[in-house]
């Protein structure tokens, strides 16, 4: 595979290791006699393929006893639904830190009611709370780890006693040490730190996995994926394994502790240009500041599509902002090189220069 590859800085999906896709470009085609789209999700081979999945996730994450891994499909849009219709009796509390825990919020006002524990909406969402902030009630609190689009990332989780903590972490699963004893239930799309799009992961805590306040349809219960091992219907069998030979690639790099320590240094490359400069500006705070996914913005519409436009030339491409912010995002996640972080600082001091 050639290793002439641009810098992908696009929100998702994103970068993945070389290694990892020139492992799968091997198994593709000759996966026991069969390419790997071919094999049977009830064969022995894709269940030591699953199992060694859960085991790697658990293992780097450091799930404890008393919890399941699922892996599902739909991404975090289908959790949006399935954790209030599982888990809200008639009310929970919503920490709204973007776009994303926005529409959260409101796919779960159609099950009960929604109460706003933390908004930063009037602050165009430049922050993310701190835990003394944020009010929990109701069945549980969802909050959003790391806001893509507006560049937020929570330091702190807040405590919210015996009320679960429920978090979308889908563009920053992986990414850092965290203690998942502090959450009820956490789930993520693979495809910003953990391999392609298709296949979502839950972790849950099993005391809240029978805890359904309604009748549902039997695949909208966690309960029947974790009782059905996540093979209640098909799974995205090569997403897994995929998955699994990122995992593999992170446990290699030393694990969360590894891959926490490097993307602190991507992100500073680029931050430090940010700080030092009168041309670029960011709007997040500081203390809030994402790790996964850094926004800036330039003094003009013109010089912002001169900047994507020579940006592209110099092989960096996905750096134009989301339509409701505009300006620029580079979002750097775990699979991104720091060769490509470095690039960027360099060719974000010599565009300034040439103003």
């Amino acid at each position: 595979m050639s290793t002439n590859r641009a810098y992908n800085f696009n929100p998702g999906p994103a970068t993945l290791p070389l290694e990892v896709l020139e492992e799968f470009k091997d198994r593709f085609m000759n996966f026991g006699g069969l390419s790997l789209f071919e094999i049977s999700h009830r064969s022995k081979e894709f269940e030591g393929i699953l199992e060694d999945a859960k085991h790697l996730l658990t293992e780097l994450m450091n799930i404890p006893k008393g919890y399941t891994v699922l892996f599902l499909q739909g991404g975090a849009s289908l959790q949006f639904a399935m954790v209030p219709l599982n888990l809200m009796d008639k009310k929970a509390a919503y920490s709204i830190t973007g776009y994303w825990s926005g529409k959260a919020a409101s796919e779960a006002k159609t099950v009960g009611e929604v109460e706003a524990a933390f908004t930063s909406e009037g602050a165009n969402f430049n922050r993310t709370p701190k835990p003394s902030e944020v009010r929990p009630s109701g069945s549980y609190l969802h909050i959003t780890t790391n806001n893509t689009i507006h560049g937020t990332q929570y330091r702190q989780f807040p405590d919210t006693g015996a009320i679960p903590l429920v978090a979308d972490a889908s563009s920053d699963i992986a990414s850092r040490v965290i203690e998942v004893s502090k959450f009820g239930l956490i789930y993520a799309g693979a495809q910003k730190n953990l391999g392609p799009a298709g296949l979502t992961i839950v972790i849950i805590r099993d005391d809240l996995i029978k805890k359904s306040f309604r009748t549902l349809p039997a695949i909208l219960k966690y309960s029947t994926h974790a009782e059905n091992n996540s093979l209640y219907n098909t799974p995205p069998v090569s997403a897994i394994y995929m998955m699994k030979l990122v995992l593999s690639w992170l446990k290699k790099k030393g694990g969360l502790p590894a891959i926490e320590k490097e993307n602190t240094t991507k992100a500073g490359l680029i931050y430090d240009v940010l700080d030092k400069s009168g041309f670029y500006k960011t709007a997040a705070e500081r203390e809030s500041r994402s790790l996964m996914n850094i926004t800036f913005t330039l003094p003009s519409e013109d010089a912002t599509e001169r900047f994507l436009s020579e940006a592209k030339k110099s092989g960096l491409i996905g750096l134009k902002g989301h339509r409701i912010t505009g300006g620029i995002r580079a979002s750097v996640y775990n699979a991104f090189p720091m060769e490509g972080a470095r690039t960027l600082a360099q060719f974000m001091k010599k565009f300034e220069g040439q103003q």
